[in-house]
């Protein structure tokens, strides 16, 4: 349900988003009633008439932004929706992917609200990407003509750099053409996205776009970051750390990358597993149940790491006491199969103890990666949990 104004301080009811036009601005916020007003009059000058557009906030505020979107959009000449969402699932990412969903425009310019992002680009973008029939329009600060000059102090440039540099570095392929993948000023054709595929995490959604379904043709534009209008930086440590959960999620989207991840993390594992051992082996106790003991340390930093690096998409299907438990057995059940399969390497295949010993390892690795996947993180046959929805508040100001 939306509420639409058809007379100056009058609201009524409706059950649609304003008429479709040319290109559809979707701008996440989080607590920027200081630059809303601002970025209205900059998009209101900056786009002409003769390429209708409407504007469609979805809002994470614990402020008062949606109610300044909805005075300062009663001098604008385009429609204007509000989306408040009570539950900012996937963060300002999770934010655009439901304003993607909202838009009615065959383009879609996804910008900032804190007025870095230059609206008077918007006609640019889409321009752009008409003439080149591309599916995706980059406003890129990496290319001739663009700057990051907006960016705060030689911290934020240096952290901006490097993380560009590991997503390049990590995604060669998928995002080739792409200068600056972190970037959050871009345009999309609607048919080029599919919203329901994307799983962001933290605010870097050209990153999940381009890995994830990326268009065929992608070009870019050049584009001066501006210093931000009002308010504070959203960029934090806390979402440094989503923005590398997220890289991490990326990489392991395939099962072959997958299963190195699995078997990089179980290598880690072996240094609590150890640093246990020495510690209750210190206090006396007999090395036998100290294995037993230190070998649930090894199992309880794999799981942790597993589920925040390998399976994130995949934790809603179970409880996790139930993932817990589940991969712990399967863990422990490794120690139990590998000794037998030594064995019989030995003696039915004339293997050597150490060749056997390595072959049992990388046999029991195997098993324990595809039942670990089977057994803990695909969703159980007919009772598959749909993913958590935000409630979503749709005004149309």
């Amino acid at each position: 349900m939306s509420q639409e104004s058809t007379v100056p301080g009058e609201v009524v009811e409706t059950t649609d988003i304003p008429e479709p036009g040319a290109v559809t601005i979707v701008v996440p916020t989080f607590n920027e009633s200081a630059n809303v007003r601002q970025l209205l009059r900059q998009i209101t000058e900056a786009v002409p008439a003769r390429l209708p557009c409407e504007v469609v906030f979805v809002d994470d505020s614990t402020d008062d932004t949606p109610e300044v979107i909805e005075k300062a959009a009663q001098d604008c000449p385009f429609p204007v929706t509000v989306l408040h969402r009570e539950e900012p699932v996937g963060g300002l990412g999770g934010a655009v992917v439901e304003g993607l969903k909202a838009a009615t425009s065959d383009w879609i310019v996804v910008m900032d609200g804190d007025c870095q992002h230059p609206p008077a680009l918007v006609p640019d973008l889409v321009a752009t990407g008409e003439r080149a029939n591309a599916g995706l329009v980059v406003a890129s600060r990496y290319i001739k003509g663009g700057s990051r000059a907006g960016l705060a102090g030689s911290y934020r440039v240096a952290v901006s750099r490097g993380a560009t540099w590991l997503t390049k570095a990590l995604f060669p392929r998928r995002l080739h053409g792409i200068s600056d993948p972190m970037s959050g000023f871009f345009a999309i054709r609607r048919s080029a996205v599919t919203a329901e595929v994307l799983q962001p995490l933290g605010y870097k959604i050209l990153l999940e776009l381009a890995v994830r379904s990326r268009p065929r043709t992608v070009t870019e534009v050049p584009f001066v970051f501006q210093d931000r209008f009002a308010g504070e930086s959203k960029s934090t440590a806390q979402e440094g750390l989503r923005f590398l959960r997220h890289l991490a999620g990326l990489r392991a989207a395939s099962p072959v990358a997958r299963m190195i991840g699995f078997g990089l993390i179980g290598l880690t594992g072996f240094v609590p597993n150890l640093l246990g051992l020495w510690a209750l082996t210190a206090t006396g106790m007999h090395y036998v149940p100290a294995e037993i003991l230190a070998n649930q340390l090894g199992v309880a930093w794999n799981f942790v790491l597993i589920e925040h690096l390998l399976f994130r998409e995949r934790r809603r299907h179970r409880h996790w006491w139930d993932r817990a438990g589940r991969f712990a057995l399967l863990a422990n059940a490794d120690l139990v199969l590998r000794i037998p399969l030594i064995a019989l390497f030995v003696h039915q295949l004339h293997l050597g103890v150490l060749s056997a010993t390595a072959l049992a390892l990388v046999t029991t690795f195997v098993l324990r990666f595809a039942a670990t996947e089977a057994l803990v993180y695909l969703p159980r046959r007919g009772r598959e949990k749909p993913g958590r929805d935000s409630r979503t508040a749709r005004r149309a100001a």
